[in-house]
């Protein structure tokens, strides 16, 4: 997993509230077996029209938001279904980071998992940043995990809240499997002496059968 600990880049706006998983990746695309790839179907419904052209007046097609690796984005992000397919598509997709005042519960953890890192911000700020990102072409900012910050060049600064655990994880670049790999030698010497009690217990079963 791709490690974060700090990221600059461009901001795109998506100013909706209750984004679902179904409109981030729509169920039709569920079907390949690996992580990537899905990138282009980010948003499939809202993006293109239905001959498959770009729709114009999808926010995110605006050409200002090329290559944006930061998304701000609006209340309970990444609602409805639990499918991990969503953090994946825009990873996929090429963003890093999601700026909201609330994620759904099972979208922000997955969110940590796959090396995307999701940031709640006050209601106040996220609006702050909207009028940032409307009034600046190609509005940057730089998110920090070390130090907990958001800042920009424009003299902005915001700190935000993230959980220890979490934090060491995405700052690592591991997740679940990541985790338990850092104790292989542990488990390998566990397994050992269990097989060699698992041994012992079968030739003292033989003696005393005899």
């Amino acid at each position: 997993m791709q490690p974060f600990a700090k990221h600059k880049g461009l901001v795109a706006t998506l100013d909706l509230v209750n984004v679902d998983t179904d409109q981030i990746i729509p169920k039709q695309f569920l079907k390949r077996i690996e992580r990537t790839g899905y990138g282009q179907f980010l948003f499939y419904d809202w993006r293109f029209n239905e001959d498959g052209s770009l729709n114009p007046d999808f926010e995110l097609n605006q050409p200002r938001f090329k290559a944006a690796t930061i998304l701000l984005t609006r209340a309970n992000f990444g609602c409805g279904s639990s499918r991990e397919h969503a953090p994946w598509a825009l990873l996929d997709h090429g963003f890093r980071s999601i700026l909201a005042p609330s994620f759904a519960d099972i979208f922000y953890n997955n969110c940590f998992k796959n090396s995307l890192l999701p940031v709640r911000l006050s209601e106040e700020q996220v609006e702050e940043l909207f009028g940032r990102a409307r009034a600046n072409l190609r509005y940057q900012l730089t998110i920090d995990l070390q130090s907990q910050t958001i800042t920009d060049q424009l003299d902005l600064e915001y700190h935000f809240e993230v959980d220890s655990f979490h934090r060491e994880c995405l700052l690592k670049g591991l997740d679940e499997i990541g985790l338990t790999l850092q104790y292989e030698d542990q488990i390998r010497e566990y397994e050992r002496r269990r097989e060699e009690g698992a041994r012992s217990q079968e030739s003292e079963v033989r003696i005393q059968n005899n």
